[in-house]
């Protein structure tokens, strides 16, 4: 446990545990609505943000922050009016998103590729005690919207046409979704880097859901999960040396691939019981109709 005599380890694991509880938080509903690859969108138009604050010499996460915001409402609105083109117009918004942060990365007076990778890719042990004040911050709102909003987002996100019926305000809850997942990815650029924090909203929830059944067992799971891969994530790149992003996304698959196997057997045995039970009950109704049959029958 010698790391945690390190300050910059200390970070590192504060942020790693921010990023496990908030990138799952967010990512059950986005694989609610079909819409998993989400994440990896706003950290295309995000790379933008950072771009810009290497060229405006301001503090990257928070003028990421406010692009990726501005990009995920942009992407909502395609979604509402696109129709058939919104595709093609969401395709243009992350293309533009990641050849603009390259364009004014270069055009900034401090910014270079070295510095352009610690977001893409995640450089966890550079984290900065403001960028962890600004974590906190960010995190705090995910956690609140994520946690006190369950109901109406969990209702919008399975059926938005009974839960505008509902009364819900379902644009508004759509919104709040789309920047919520926006703050999430300024929160875990420095952790897993832009590329691949779309994987830490998806795979711990694809996760829990291969060994939960109710949507609150799966949400703690999912968070349980994270946690778990983010901070053995960052010990294990501590002492092999190796980039913490991609370490701690290919546990978090490894994970996967582990509750996926365990899961096969035991989802089979519950369908046999399962099919044992109705043919119980089959049998059950049968063979009092048959009694009820046979005393009708006149002598």
């Amino acid at each position: 446990m010698e790391f945690l005599d390190y300050a910059f380890m200390q970070r590192a694991l504060i942020a790693a545990a921010l990023v496990g509880v908030t990138a799952p938080a967010i990512g059950i509903y986005l694989v609610q609505r079909r819409q998993a690859l989400m994440g990896d969108g706003i950290g295309h138009v995000a790379l933008t943000g950072v771009g810009l604050g290497f060229l405006l010499q301001s503090n990257p996460v928070w003028v990421a922050t406010a692009v990726s915001v501005a990009g995920a409402v942009a992407m909502e609105l395609i979604r509402w009016y696109g129709k058939t083109r919104g595709d093609i117009a969401l395709a243009m918004l992350f293309y533009g998103g990641m050849a603009g942060g390259v364009m004014l990365t270069s055009l900034a007076p401090n910014g270079s590729n070295a510095n352009l990778e610690t977001y893409l890719f995640g450089s966890i042990t550079t984290v900065s005690p403001s960028d962890i004040t600004t974590m906190c911050l960010l995190a705090g709102f995910v956690v609140l919207v994520t946690v006190g909003l369950r109901r109406q987002l969990f209702a919008v996100s399975q059926d938005e046409e009974f839960a505008r019926v509902t009364g819900l305000p379902v644009r508004l809850l759509n919104l709040l979704v789309a920047v919520t997942a926006a703050l999430t990815v300024t929160v875990a650029m420095r952790v897993v880097g832009l590329l691949l924090v779309s994987a830490l909203m998806v795979i711990p929830v694809a996760a829990a859901q291969q060994v939960t059944r109710s949507f609150l067992v799966t949400f703690v799971s999912a968070i349980a999960i994270g946690v778990t891969v983010t901070l053995s994530g960052t010990v294990t790149s501590y002492y092999v040396d190796v980039p913490s992003g991609a370490t701690i996304v290919l546990i978090t698959i490894g994970l996967f691939v582990v509750l996926t196997a365990l899961a096969t057997p035991l989802a089979r045995k519950r369908a046999r019981k399962a099919a044992a039970e109705r043919e119980r009950c089959t049998l059950e109704v049968e063979v009092p109709t048959a009694r009820g049959a046979s005393e009708e029958v006149p002598a």
